[in-house]
């Protein structure tokens, strides 16, 4: 049914990335476990920092446009393989009565396919755009929806890959759709055209045209919570990007998709107004956790009545506990209850879990989100880093969950 000017590898190549740590780092470890504080939420959209370096020029006066098409050519080719993605939440908050009452809350954002299998079609996305989410909608070239499951997230790169199930897409409308031709994000240059196409404000999907403003360009993403995320080498561009285009495409002027669009600036720290400012993750730096996560089994979240819990409190290792001492992101275990599933499991204190499953696990929200894709009594692979001396090792650990009302 369709094609791919780049085939995506489904082999799976998975890596645990340790922090080396010393001096004051059992001063931290253990200062973490009993005070930590605050929680790394996924990236927002909002209030975007940037970091300026010697290699992040902005265009200069020769504009070129590699490619031989036109805007509209690219548009009209690379509009089969990008879709609209719509998401319901629910989220708690207090009344003034001191109640708890749950809302719902809906979201938009942008994917674009990037592969298939036997059984479904494989879309990717930011991570901030499905994180959290209920459910989740996908809409095609031909306004036709269907229902998608999260199949994997890398919250460290601000990626994640959903998946539909063929059989629940028309004949008619699977034939219109194809794979995004997959291009060298690191060939651009600096002045090169490129068009974004995006679900902006939810309206459906919108094209607009700009150019390669600068590349390897460092931002900082505050979230909601007003919690700093770091993200790196991104292409600066000055085709808009609102809410809405996250996780959409940004393509050269040959229709290849080159990033994956995450954000855009409108203020600066001190509130200056800021015009046409968006960011894209280049496509050579996402590929490979797209690969790997295109190979994860797809999971529904679970009822309530079969939630899990592994049995343990713990807390978000902040950014500055990871810079002052080297603690890796995760979250660390402040205490494990006893019999409890991870206490047979041998998981202990001050251990920092890092994978659930093979799913990266960056900070409390992932770890809770994550968990709802899986059943009291189901086995899985939990990765920790443990202090051994001045450093940390990843383990391994199989735990078999317990359910959420009997672990908290």
């Amino acid at each position: 049914m369709m094609s791919a000017k780049k085939k995506w590898s489904m082999l799976i190549a998975m890596a645990v990335v340790f922090g080396l740590v010393a001096g004051l780092v059992m001063f931290g470890v253990n200062t973490a476990a009993n005070h930590i504080a605050g929680t790394g939420d996924a990236p927002s959209e909002n209030d975007v920092v940037t970091d300026d370096t010697e290699d992040n020029s902005t265009a200069s006066a020769n504009i070129s446009s590699a490619g031989t098409k036109t805007p509209v050519q690219v548009a009209k080719e690379a509009m089969p393989s990008v879709v609209t993605i719509s998401t319901m939440s629910v989220e708690e908050m207090r009344n003034f009565l001191g109640g708890v009452a749950e809302y719902k809350v809906q979201g938009a954002g942008t994917g674009v396919i990037v592969g298939e299998n036997d059984t479904e079609l494989l879309i990717a996305t930011n991570n901030h755009v499905v994180e959290g989410a209920s459910t989740l909608s996908v809409g095609f070239i031909d306004n036709s929806t269907a229902s998608a499951a999260l199949k994997g997230a890398d919250p460290d790169n601000d990626l994640a890959v959903i998946a539909v199930d063929r059989s629940d897409i028309a004949e008619d409308t699977m034939s219109q759709l194809k794979i995004a031709a997959v291009g060298d994000s690191d060939e651009l240059e600096l002045g090169e055209q490129v068009v974004a196409i995006g679900n902006a404000l939810g309206y459906g999907q919108s094209v607009t045209v700009g150019w390669v403003s600068a590349l390897n360009r460092d931002i900082t993403l505050t979230d909601e919570n007003g919690v700093a995320i770091n993200s790196t080498g991104l292409i600066q561009t000055d085709a808009a990007i609102n809410p809405g285009n996250s996780g959409g495409a940004l393509l050269n002027m040959d229709g290849e998709l080159v990033g994956i669009n995450e954000a855009k600036t409108g203020t600066t720290p001190t509130g200056i107004s800021v015009d046409n400012m968006g960011f894209a993750i280049p496509i050579d730096k996402a590929e490979d956790s797209l690969k790997e996560l295109m190979s994860l089994p797809t999971r529904d979240k679970v009822d309530a009545s079969h939630a899990s819990a592994l049995g343990i409190e713990g807390q978000s290792v902040t950014s500055d506990l990871t810079q002052l001492y080297g603690i890796p992101g995760g979250v660390i275990v402040a205490s494990v209850v006893e019999n409890g599933p991870a206490y047979q499991a041998g998981i202990q204190k001050s251990d920092i879990i890092t994978e659930l499953d093979g799913r990266s696990v960056g900070n409390l929200e992932q770890l809770q989100n994550a968990l709802q894709y899986y059943a009291a009594g189901e086995t899985v692979d939990v990765v920790v880093q443990r202090l051994n001396g001045q450093s940390f090792e990843a383990q391994t650990v199989s735990v078999t969950l317990g359910a959420a009302d009997a672990t908290g």
